[in-house]
């Protein structure tokens, strides 16, 4: 039967209709929450996803290992081969160990006149400050090293003189002025004498004044290093036929001798220097050069020896025996 226009659905079509379409809606709402779920689901998976690469992007670079520190190389050390010392080479003149037969030789006193023995070549050269006294009873004295010995010097002596400066030193070596004559005035060089001793053969020990005598300026002073001491500003020398020897000399020995009446019992201060132009004096074959007292100690006035007051003379015989005595014109 044709429907016609505007003709009312039967209520049962309706319904079949309203029921295939609620069917219908039905369903595509459950689809379409189904479909919602997995839809968030995807969201939240893309923004978890999301989330853990900027989480990773922007934490901060992991600080790269440090490179381990490599374990030190032991470098063995070896101990260096010690270097040899050097010896020391010797100064001077060889030395010489000979033990010499020292019986018939001269000794070395004032009295004693020697030719074999040189005398003073430097008379105005420096002293070392070292003074030498042998070691035994005697020391054997040669005229140069490497000859044989001429004379002894004795550790002792009534004159004393046996406490000698040395001019010149070295290893094995000393050059030492020495009391006694190479010759009398008469007949020879009656000067300061020299000779060599053998280290091994003496002690040696520190000298700390020198005396300077000056003729022409009529002074005297005694020097210690820097320290210079002036003890007389006149005195008595020798005249010309008698004059007082130039040159450096030492301190032989020191004695009162009372029956020197000019002296006024003060100390003789004997001198290893002997007059250039007498053979002796007083009776006596030497003639010493000598500081004393006495009265008139001004000029040219004695044999030779220098005649001070008597502070000054006190005090030159305080000084040790074998102080080194430098004499000028």
């Amino acid at each position: 039967m044709r429907r016609r226009r505007g003709a009312t659905v039967p209520a049962s079509l309706a319904m079949a209709r309203a029921g295939t379409d609620d069917g219908v809606m039905t369903s595509a709402r459950v689809l379409t929450r189904k479909n919602a779920g997995w839809m968030a689901l995807a969201v939240a998976a893309v923004i978890t996803v999301t989330a853990l690469i900027v989480a990773w992007v922007l934490q901060p670079g992991e600080a790269e290992p440090a490179a381990a520190t490599p374990a030190p190389t032991l470098t063995p050390t070896s101990t260096p081969a010690p270097s040899p010392t050097a010896t020391p080479t010797p100064t001077g003149p060889a030395a010489d160990t000979t033990d010499y037969d020292l019986t018939g030789l001269p000794e070395v006193t004032v009295f004693a006149v020697i030719p074999e023995l040189p005398v003073d070549d430097d008379p105005y050269g420096d002293v070392t400050g070292v003074a030498a006294r042998a070691t035994d009873a005697a020391a054997p004295v040669f005229a140069d090293p490497g000859s044989s010995p001429v004379a002894t010097l004795p550790r002792d002596y009534v004159y004393d003189g046996t406490v000698v400066p040395v001019i010149e030193q070295y290893d094995a070596w000393v050059k030492v002025m020495l009391v006694g004559r190479q010759a009398f005035p008469s007949n020879g060089d009656p000067a300061q004498l020299t000779g060599w001793l053998r280290t091994q053969d003496v002690e040696l020990s520190a000298q700390d004044a020198v005396v300077e005598v000056s003729l022409a300026d009529r002074t005297v002073d005694i020097v210690r290093g820097e320290d210079r001491e002036r003890i007389a500003t006149d005195f008595g020398s020798g005249v010309d036929a008698t004059p007082t020897p130039l040159g450096r000399a030492f301190v032989m020995t020191v004695r009162t001798e009372p029956s020197f009446a000019y002296t006024r019992g003060h100390p003789l201060v004997y001198l290893s220097v002997q007059s250039p132009t007498l053979d002796g004096f007083g009776g006596a074959d030497v003639a010493i050069t000598a500081f004393h007292y006495h009265d008139a100690r001004s000029g040219a006035v004695s044999n030779g020896c220098l005649r001070m007051d008597a502070d000054a003379t006190e005090a030159l015989a305080a000084l040790p025996l074998g102080t080194p005595v430098v004499i000028t014109g």
